[in-house]
């Protein structure tokens, strides 16, 4: 996420995204690692930069949201139709909130969607006996899509067979 650094795309006064965003601190002040300050979340800064091994090439497309869902008014869903996209693979940071919001609004759009659960983490309710991270990855195994670890998904890539879901849930399979 990546707000401007007047907090226009942050929502109306009485949004629960402004209200929320701005009690975590979005737009405060912040010291980055080299010594500088920056504001936390603005786009272009420190903080919303890509980390250096996953540097965007020339031709890679980066797109800034401003809500949970990577689809809420940005341009990735005419960016993915442009290319042909059909699948989508996800890894990434708040399983039950980020990756489910744009998971779920991927699924609408008839995306198919493969969540690598190893590749993704949950700070909200981590270190319980049961997580959000699992709760969001069942309800995707059931109704949104399918889930997989890393390493059975690149298997499966290699061998071209599908993927198979756990017994008990939904029948649809993944195929290259």
């Amino acid at each position: 996420m990546g707000f401007q650094p007047d907090l226009s795309d942050l929502g109306t006064e009485d949004s629960v995204n402004r209200i929320r965003h701005l009690h975590f601190g979005v737009g405060q002040t912040a010291q980055a690692p080299d010594g500088s300050t920056g504001r936390f979340l603005i786009r272009d800064t420190w903080n919303t930069d890509i980390v250096p091994e996953l540097e965007p090439q020339p031709k890679d497309v980066v797109i800034y949201k401003t809500r949970f869902s990577g689809f809420y008014q940005t341009e990735l869903d005419a960016t993915l139709k442009k290319i042909g996209a059909k699948y989508l693979i996800f890894t990434g940071v708040t399983t039950c909130i980020c990756v489910d919001s744009t998971v779920r609004d991927a699924m609408f759009r008839d995306y198919l969607c493969v969540l690598l659960s190893d590749c993704m983490s949950e700070p909200i309710g981590n270190g319980l006996p049961r997580s959000n991270h699992d709760a969001a990855l069942l309800a995707v195994e059931t109704l949104f899509g399918w889930v997989s670890d890393s390493a059975e998904f690149i298997t499966a890539l290699g061998s071209n067979q599908p993927l198979e879901p756990p017994a008990g849930h939904c029948t649809n399979r993944v195929e290259r």
